[in-house]
């Protein structure tokens, strides 16, 4: 067996401190850190305690939003940060507590003179621009708890939950199920969704475009339903009395005694109403 070389044994322990090693154009080797190609920041943590009826509200750009039960009766909120080209620890994880309940934050670095802002609802300042960093939230969420999550590029889950939900993105699908009502829109993705109330307010929304929308819905369900598709069929469980001409790319009509309003639409995908 040949002995190792002196240039051997420093590329051995190069590779043991998790860097990789390339050559350039003239056989010149170039070290690189791991660190640089993925880099973590560290968690960020919050726990506190809402009461029913107030809502844990998150708000990011990069990543996807997880949210399930609580098991301690708090809320519970985890956020993971890392990129690659970008430092993670640049992007700031605010709380903004209000009347409403919680709104959290991934603030990142703003393109231009004017600061990004974390503030309820559709208030606030999130650009960004060329920044590779991710954040993922991970939330637990206690019963009677309402749920809001919105991010930009990412899914959002939000499974078995006891409380009403807006969630929102813009490249990624939506899942969700939850005993109260809820109300969704994506861009690019899907939304699949299982409703336990339908005494909602007004009206509840439901739209993408590229991509399928399916609801799951109790029996004994009153509403006036609008349904568009282009490219794409309709279909439904419920016995439904139709207005207007009757179309596979577009639903009017009435389930029930009629009175809220549930409209969906979509452009490039179906649209499915089943009962729970």
């Amino acid at each position: 067996m040949r002995p190792w070389t002196r240039a051997g044994l420093a590329a051995l322990a190069v590779i043991a401190a998790g860097c990789t090693i390339q050559a350039d154009g003239n056989g010149n080797l170039e070290v690189r850190s791991a660190f640089a190609q993925s880099r973590a920041a560290s968690d960020f943590q919050w726990q506190g305690a809402l009461a029913s009826g107030q809502t844990i509200e998150i708000k990011g750009v990069n990543g996807a939003i997880d949210a399930r039960p609580s098991p301690s009766g708090q809320v519970e909120v985890v956020a993971e940060r890392s990129g690659r080209r970008n430092d993670p620890e640049e992007v700031r994880i605010e709380v903004v507590q209000h009347g409403g309940g919680v709104t959290i934050c991934a603030v990142y670095p703003s393109p231009d003179d004017r600061p990004n802002e974390c503030l309820p609802g559709k208030d606030g300042r999130m650009r960004v621009k060329n920044n590779d960093v991710k954040v993922r939230f991970t939330v637990r969420v206690p019963a009677g708890v309402g749920f809001t999550g919105r991010t930009v590029n990412g899914g959002v889950d939000a499974e078995g939950l006891d409380g009403n939900l807006v969630l929102s993105t813009v490249n990624g699908s939506i899942a969700f199920s939850t005993t109260g009502y809820a109300e969704a829109t994506t861009v690019n993705g899907s939304i699949r969704g299982a409703l336990g109330s339908g005494d909602w307010p007004d009206t509840l929304g439901f739209e993408t475009v590229n991509g399928s929308i399916t609801l799951e819905l109790a029996d004994g369900l009153a509403t006036d339903v609008e349904a568009r598709t282009v490219n794409g069929s309709i279909s439904t469980d419920f016995p439904l009395t139709v207005r207007g001409r009757l179309s596979t790319r577009r639903l009017s009509g009435t389930i029930g005694g009629g009175g809220r309003a549930l409209e969906l639409e979509t452009v490039n995908g179906g649209i499915s109403l089943r009962k729970r």
